[in-house]
């Protein structure tokens, strides 16, 4: 690895970016799925400031518990503190904390990227919003003050519905869907608001992310055993339902649904189709914030032909240079290179490298009013 760190900063040169470090990741047995993954973290750089700013808060947690949280934080800041500007780390302790948890991490099997990154962000909502209930509240149950419009819902035994604090990994990358139903004999609509940290789409062949999304949205038509039960007309009626983007998020995470369970074959096929990501996207079915505007700045890559085997790379767009990220190397790429990883237009091709998680961050425009 010093060949290939002293070869990025050549590469780099006098334009290394001040205060930047480029560090690979040791493998553990097949964790490409979660170096590939932190390391998207980790140039999500929102995130990045939210997590070592935390960190630098609860450095007297330090001997608290350990958690995934903790362990990531840990990892963030000896990657950002490096007094070298590239080289390698080993993420021991947040892998045997991530095993120790989860028993699906345990195993040193291949594992799926897209799951691990769930589980972890998840994770962290979790330890935050006990940390803040358990810090502020002293065991009270949080006032309706407190409460902010676009937590996730939790119902109570009693039916009461509570919605927890907004943590710092709820305002990087949570969003709200709507999902819409219109009854075709009152036209009544029915909306039902739900959170997401990440959206998952279903893919086709020489399609892109736009035609994906906008399949998202596409309205179904509810009939026959499907009907839906409208509650102005009191019985089952026939419906469109529609879902749409009502509030996008911070940090959109786009997971490609690569891995279809076909029927007939009674298993995962890897569907290996070219999906276009485009570099900037538009957000054009929103119901709030129409025409929100993305920029591309890290690619979750599955490298093989099928769900069980293989190996994760990513991409990651940091300071206007695009950099390549396999486990312990770090390479610079060409913006260009970026489209060999949309997929494969026949269905079969020696090119098994594959966009499979999309990480954009929206592009604030400063307002001109």
């Amino acid at each position: 690895m010093g060949v290939t760190g002293s070869r990025l900063e050549k590469a780099l040169g006098d334009q290394f970016p001040e205060g930047e470090r480029y560090f690979g990741l040791e493998n553990f047995g097949n964790t490409c799925y979660c170096n590939s993954v932190l390391q998207a973290l980790y140039f999500c750089v929102p995130f990045r400031e939210q997590l070592i700013e935390y960190y630098s808060n609860n450095k007297n947690l330090a001997d608290a518990e350990e958690n995934l949280l903790t362990c990531l934080a840990d990892l963030f800041m000896l990657i950002s503190s490096q007094k070298k500007k590239t080289g390698v780390i080993a993420p021991k302790r947040f892998v045997q904390r991530l095993r120790k948890q989860n028993e699906i991490f345990r195993s040193y099997m291949h594992q799926d990227a897209h799951e691990f990154l769930n589980y972890l962000l998840n994770e962290l909502v979790d330890i935050l919003e006990k940390e803040s209930r358990t810090g502020k509240n002293d065991g009270e149950t949080s006032s309706p003050s407190e409460k902010i419009a676009n937590g996730q819902m939790s119902i109570h035994a009693n039916g009461s519905q509570k919605e927890p604090l907004v943590t710092w990994v709820h305002k990087n990358f949570q969003g709200i869907l709507t999902n819409e139903t219109r009854c075709l004999r009152c036209e009544t609509v029915t909306a039902r608001d739900e959170t997401f940290l990440d959206l998952s789409l279903d893919i086709e062949q020489n399609s892109s992310i736009t035609s994906c999304l906008k399949n998202f949205s596409s309205t179904e038509t509810l009939n026959a055993e499907d009907k839906f039960f409208c509650d102005k007309c009191c019985s089952l009626q026939e419906a469109q339902k529609r879902m749409k983007i009502k509030k996008p998020p911070h940090i959109l995470v786009i997971h490609l649904k690569r891995f279809k369970y076909i029927e007939q074959l009674g298993r995962y096929k890897k569907l290996s189709y070219r999906v276009v990501f485009p570099l900037e996207l538009k957000l054009s079915n929103t119901v709030e914030d129409a025409d929100a505007e993305y920029s591309l700045f890290a690619v979750v890559v599955h490298v093989g032909s099928g769900p069980n085997h293989g190996h994760y790379v990513s991409l990651v767009k940091s300071h206007n240079h695009w950099l390549f990220f396999d486990d312990e190397n770090v390479e610079m790429i060409d913006e260009s290179a970026v489209q060999t990883f949309f997929g494969s237009a026949q269905e079969y091709s020696s090119n098994t490298d594959h966009g499979y998680i999309l990480f954009y961050e929206r592009i604030t425009v400063a307002s001109t009013s």
